[in-house]
């Protein structure tokens, strides 16, 4: 199973996005989506779980999803305290069965392996800033795991 995986659109839908994501069965939108429109044009490639991201106000959307795709369980929160995870995260992970943690935010690419828990960040796809190369990501799903895949835009 493949899996798009976007975070920090700002508002700003690259076209490259629906070749990119052509074919993957699911999309995680890790806010900061920055508008419905967005969301709206992602589900016309696959459908999409998304979350509240720290510009997205007045956006229906949760601070946290956990989403369950081909038996693997996805916790998705914008703002994750991906450096250390204290006690209390963990808690909050483990109770959620969690395989795997999307997380934006950061601007900045991140896949780790935590305690055979995927901790994992696509970058940022909104418009060009802070000097930081902008991407989105592809996880591909298999029996051995996961697979992810960068892609710059």
């Amino acid at each position: 199973m493949k899996i798009g995986v976007i975070s920090d659109t700002h508002g700003h839908f690259d076209p490259k996005i629906p070749r990119i994501f052509a074919g993957v069965e699911h999309i995680l939108h890790a806010g900061d989506v920055g508008g419905g429109g967005i969301l709206v044009q992602l589900e016309q490639i696959a459908p999409v779980t998304a979350v509240l991201g720290n510009n997205d106000a007045g956006m229906a959307l949760r601070e946290t999803e956990i989403v369950e795709l081909q038996g693997k369980r996805f916790f998705l929160e914008h703002i994750f305290p991906h450096g250390r995870i204290d006690e209390t995260t963990k808690g909050r992970l483990d109770r959620a069965m969690a395989d795997a943690v999307i997380f934006g935010h950061t601007h900045q690419t991140f896949s780790e392996i935590r305690e055979g828990r995927l901790i994992f960040n696509p970058g940022y796809a909104g418009r060009p800033r802070f000097d930081l190369p902008r991407s989105v990501a592809i996880l591909e799903l298999s029996s051995s795991g996961f697979a992810p895949l960068f892609v710059k835009l």
